[in-house]
């Protein structure tokens, strides 16, 4: 590969419209010959990362929109998700694994990235997320 593969787009609050660039994204990963391993890691993490830009940050606003910025190399994804909405804090976040939170049908978007990705960092007062993952990381252990 000669370098890094780059690309930059801007979606309207439409889950069909973050669906075709998670499938960008994941075919580009297959090019490259990522693992399966790591296509699900990015692949679980990016549907969760726009749908929350479109769902909580845009609240659907048909005026508003996603921008996603995406870098592939031999060694790593990096993709950046950021939404027009008002933001937040995801330290304020409710834990979803307390006992109060199990029977929550939301809040577990958060620590399924964290879990899955190399690095899952907010900025912009939680309008914008950056997901990274390395090739060949290694996925959670559950249940130790």
């Amino acid at each position: 590969m000669a370098g890094p593969v780059q690309f930059e787009t801007v979606i309207p609050s439409q889950m069909t419209a973050g669906m075709a660039v998670q499938d960008r994204v994941i075919g580009l990963m297959q090019d490259l010959q990522f693992s399966m391993r790591d296509v699900f890691a990015m692949r679980l993490s990016l549907e969760e990362a726009i749908s929350n830009a479109i769902r909580h940050g845009n609240r659907y606003a048909a005026d508003k929109q996603v921008r996603i910025e995406c870098e592939l190399s031999e060694l790593l994804v990096r993709v950046t998700v950021q939404d027009e909405g008002e933001g937040f804090n995801p330290e304020l976040v409710p834990d979803p694994t307390l006992e109060e939170n199990l029977e929550r049908p939301f809040g577990r978007g958060l620590l399924l990235m964290r879990a899955y990705l190399s690095e899952c960092r907010y900025s912009d007062s939680g309008r914008c997320l950056t997901l990274v993952r390395e090739r060949n990381s290694p996925l959670p252990i559950v249940g130790k």
